[in-house]
């Protein structure tokens, strides 16, 4: 299997995607260039065999333990080292030297994304948003803001699936208006129950479930929306100088958790149309989804570590949108204070009230 790296045909440094001015960037010139004029130098390239493609270095299998089948070593052209990849990874960087690598037969056939929207946000503004996260949380430890070290930020293109589909739907509900009155003997009280219909159909497009069994499904949810109208093309360069991911969960295996989000917003929406009565039951329903079509992107998400009393706190940001999301730990001490302070608020409102009553 081959792997490839994109170098910059004026110093040989090794190009990374700059997601500022979208474009291939060199580092050490300050050379730039467009997905177009690098796609025309690189085919240049195999056009005289002097392209900076290698083979991978493959081990034999009575030597790999069973803790390693699924993983490949390969040797970084830019230092010699060996570096080892499982067999979804589509690009990564020498840990020794950091030269970008990417790893075109893993982003081929079945595995080639139709759409990507690169980076637009850089790891600084990864930075910032993690600091700017937990800057007014009450009950964050202070040291937290002082103390604990970002140990690793991985700028990754995570595999989703896009899912459309028109879901056909037939809800009933049980009604209830009640209504009251007196008279000059009697307090009146009448229940009147109704039975209610929804039927309709709503379409959908482009919902999203990421394709891969690494990434924790609430991180991903949480993170949404991305704004599809950034979509390019899939264009194997913009993975350089990033970490990126094939696909190990399919269409098929996603696809529940797709139609999970379908029914949930049909069943939100129709209920949304029934108003007017004084309580409102879901009764026997139908939903069904037809004309199921898929799409398979890749989407920027920014991985960051941060650690704190040698506990590991985890954190997601859209690489497009900088929304950040992640947990926190959380101060006993300022908990407890912030208890007692309510407590003594509340009771000092208390006898104000008692003092005018």
């Amino acid at each position: 299997m081959d792997i490839q790296n994109y170098i910059c045909p004026n110093c040989s440094a090794p190009l990374k995607f700059d997601s500022k001015i979208q474009k291939l960037h060199c580092e050490y010139c300050d050379s730039a260039f467009t997905m177009d004029e690098i796609k025309i130098i690189m085919d240049a390239q195999d056009d005289s065999n002097e392209g900076t493609n290698i083979n991978w270095k493959e081990k034999e299998e009575e030597d790999i333990s069973d803790d390693f089948k699924n993983f490949k070593a390969y040797n970084c052209p830019s230092c010699g080292a060996e570096i080892v990849a499982d067999e979804n990874t589509t690009a990564t960087n020498c840990i020794y030297c950091g030269n970008p690598t990417i790893i075109p037969k893993t982003a081929e056939g079945i595995f080639k994304p139709d759409y990507i929207i690169p980076f637009k946000l850089t790891k600084e503004d990864a930075k910032k948003a993690l600091k700017d996260f937990y800057k007014k949380k009450l009950l964050l430890p202070k040291a937290f803001k002082t103390e604990n070290q970002i140990e690793k930020i991985t700028g990754l293109y995570v595999p989703f699936w896009l899912f459309d589909c028109e879901g056909n739907a037939d809800i009933n509900y049980t009604c209830t208006e009640v209504s009251q009155w007196s008279d000059s003997d009697y307090n009146y009280t009448k229940t009147s129950y109704y039975a209610v219909r929804r039927s309709g159909n709503i379409a959908f497009e482009k919902i999203p479930v990421d394709g891969s069994s690494k990434m924790p499904d609430n991180f991903m949810d949480a993170i949404e929306p991305f704004d599809y109208s950034d979509f390019e093309p899939f264009n194997i360069s913009y993975l350089s100088g990033y970490m990126a991911d094939k696909y190990d969960v399919d269409s098929n295996q996603s696809q529940p958790r797709a139609n999970e989000r379908v029914e949930n917003t049909i069943e939100k929406k129709f209920r949304d149309t029934v108003t007017g009565y004084s309580t409102v039951h879901e009764g026997k329903k139908y939903i069904d989804m037809q004309g199921i079509d898929t799409s398979y992107v890749l989407l920027p998400v920014w991985i960051l570590n941060t650690k704190y009393k040698d506990k590991m706190y985890t954190f997601a940001m859209n690489g497009q949108t900088g929304k950040l999301v992640g947990t926190l730990p959380c101060s006993v001490g300022r908990v407890l204070a912030t208890g007692a302070s309510i407590t003594a608020a509340t009771m000092i409102i208390g006898n104000i009230i008692l003092h005018f009553m």
